[in-house]
């Protein structure tokens, strides 16, 4: 028998997350990423370096990431519109659980994604046009 597509909502729904340009990887004033000491070993191994190798190439103080200038982790591919993170396997528990079993803020909240997609816009757009040979 087949289910019934009512009440399913995209939002809600963890596969979204593999064809999102990486709505929350960009840092919105006021919000954090934690970091814990688990997620830095975890990115250690991954690298094959070691935990203090982490903490100096990838954190911004005790326990965050740091950020590009349009507020981008560092650790966001910019070459592809979609599984941005090049630390997916190795990403932190918060990364791991968000949005927290609940619909993704981005997409239901019409006001965060008006200021995270030109970001988004403005990295990903110039890397994707196609270029015709015919045009100067």
């Amino acid at each position: 028998m087949e289910k019934d597509p009512i009440g399913y909502v995209l939002a809600r729904n963890k596969t979204y997350c593999n064809y999102c340009p990486g709505y929350c990887c960009y840092r919105l004033p006021g919000s954090t990423l934690f970091v814990r000491a688990e997620d830095i070993n975890r990115m250690a191994r991954h690298f094959g370096i070691s935990d203090g190798e982490v903490r100096r190439r990838f954190m911004e103080g005790k326990n965050t990431f740091k950020t590009r200038d349009d507020g981008s982790c560092i650790l966001l591919a910019n070459e592809r519109m979609c599984r941005r993170c090049t630390i997916h396997e190795a990403r932190p528990q918060q990364c791991r659980d968000f949005p927290y079993d609940k619909p993704c803020p981005y997409l239901e909240n019409p006001g965060l994604l008006d200021i995270i997609q030109p970001r988004v816009e403005q990295v990903l757009l110039p890397a994707n046009r196609c270029q015709d040979s015919s045009q100067p």
